[in-house]
């Protein structure tokens, strides 16, 4: 009977796949400070400031009353720019969905990339916080009103400006991609 040996070579790949298999398997999102931070950070001025709207004004109410720029306590059941008003059980499902997808960018495309890091934060502390005013009152408080511009709140910036640096992002890493295999 044959035993066939195996070369140091050959073991030295082996250990190397599974090493890239086990680091990215190993990367946790929450073991990320800087992603972390952001979170955290949005989800607190988020909840705060929602906590102060709520117990300083009354429903409807608006400061100034006129104005360009004013702060006006409203309550939205559905999503950014009054779209599918009265859809919790929806909006629950697809803030879940979201959830996952952004975990997934993570995995796939933050390595070692700050600024995206800090992107998925935004957008992630920003989908918890109004998820969990979902979850736990069935609408979002929504209070900054600018203009012509649908009522919002701290969530809904911070989701916007993350979507904006991700997608600027990526599209960047892209280029320098094609760049430098040129």
């Amino acid at each position: 009977m044959d035993n066939e040996s195996i070369e140091p070579s050959d073991t030295d790949d082996l250990n190397q796949n599974t090493t890239k298999t086990n680091s990215k398997t190993k990367r946790l999102i929450y073991t990320d400070l800087v992603l972390m931070a952001t979170l955290i950070i949005v989800i607190i001025l988020d909840q705060l400031s929602k906590y102060t709207i709520k117990s300083q004004f009354n429903l409807y109410e608006s400061w100034p009353e006129i104005g360009i720029f004013r702060i006006y306590h409203t309550y939205n059941t559905g999503t950014a720019f009054g779209l599918l008003q009265g859809q919790t059980i929806l909006l629950i499902v697809a803030s879940l969905i979201a959830l996952i997808f952004l975990i997934y960018i993570y995995n796939e495309y933050t390595k070692g990339n700050i600024i995206l890091r800090i992107a998925l934060g935004l957008q992630l502390g920003g989908a918890i916080s109004n998820l969990s005013d979902r979850l736990a009152f069935g609408a979002v408080t929504d209070f900054i009103s600018v203009g012509w511009w649908p009522v919002f709140n701290i969530a809904d910036s911070s989701i916007v400006v993350g979507i904006t640096i991700l997608i600027s992002g990526i599209l960047y890493r892209e280029k320098i991609s094609k760049v430098i295999e040129k």
